[in-house]
């Protein structure tokens, strides 16, 4: 699968999208998802973060919600932090609410999930970190 996006691209995306929900959010500070809403936040993007045992909490002071469904917003991109076979259904769920982009993390590539956003409409961003993506715009 190709997975070797123009700067162009990336850059329109996140030049695009307003708000972004994190599937698999942490709390934890160490974990890469953390640290990615940490910047994106920092860029100015409304976070949503998506875990259903953190439900209720709140991470980095953006309240957390169980599934893509429960956000009472747009969600304009979807940013995956699951296991490659949890990406099928993340991606279901993200054609569901009308979300423009899906974006999973470094070493994440799920061609079937690609397939099935690109039909739907999505703009499809697999193995790349938008924190990463954003520094080379600076």
């Amino acid at each position: 699968m190709m997975v070797d996006y123009s700067e162009t691209y990336i850059k329109e995306i996140l030049k695009e999208v307003k708000t972004i929900a994190v599937v698999g959010a942490s709390a934890d500070h160490d974990r890469d998802s953390y640290k990615v809403m940490e910047a994106l936040i920092q860029h100015d993007y409304q976070i949503f973060p998506i875990n259903p045992n953190e439900e209720g909490n709140l991470i980095l002071r953006q309240l957390c919600y169980a599934d893509l469904s429960s956000v009472p917003e747009k969600i304009d991109m979807v940013d995956v932090f699951r296991a490659e076979d949890a990406v099928i259904g993340v991606t279901k769920e993200a054609i569901q609410i009308g979300a423009k982009v899906l974006w999973t993390q470094l070493d994440i590539i799920n061609e079937e999930a690609s397939e099935l956003a690109k039909k739907a409409g999505l703009k499809v961003v697999m193995d790349r970190c938008p924190k990463i993506e954003l520094a080379k715009q600076h």
